[in-house]
């Protein structure tokens, strides 16, 4: 099993599309709930900040954010979290929230093996013509 992936409030901010002033407000409030990890920095749990995120979008709160530092042909990029995988023999069904937009890709279970994809973590949806592809970051 991985280790889950925790995310600073300036990551989970880019995830959710706003600013990190935005996010750390909303931490403050109590909205989603953060600790203090190992060097001392306020992280928030990558299942929480999942969570978190379809509560946004729901609420037609949240932004979207330009993917950086990637190559690929497909232009259309969603960076997100990981919300929900569901895997079946052959198939898997994954769901990322980018900001307000939800998308779902159909791939194959191996390809979601290999990309180690599970709720909570960072990924990147790619939409070219009718196609969606997953990028792990």
């Amino acid at each position: 099993m991985l280790h889950m992936q925790s995310y600073t409030i300036g990551q989970a901010a880019r995830l959710l599309g706003v600013s990190p002033d935005t996010a750390r407000r909303w931490a403050d409030a109590g909205r989603v709930a953060t600790h203090r990890d190992d060097a001392g920095r306020r992280v928030i749990e990558g299942r929480d900040l999942a969570v978190f995120s379809v509560e946004l979008a729901r609420n037609g709160a949240g932004g979207t954010g330009e993917d950086e530092g990637s190559y690929t042909s497909a232009r259309n990029a969603f960076p997100g979290i990981v919300t929900a995988v569901k895997l079946g023999d052959v198939a898997a069904q994954v769901e990322i929230q980018a900001g307000p937009h939800r998308l779902v890709s159909l791939l194959t279970r191996e390809a979601v093996e290999e990309l180690g994809l599970e709720v909570g973590m960072e990924a990147t949806a790619r939409v070219k013509s009718t196609s969606v592809h997953i990028d792990r970051v």
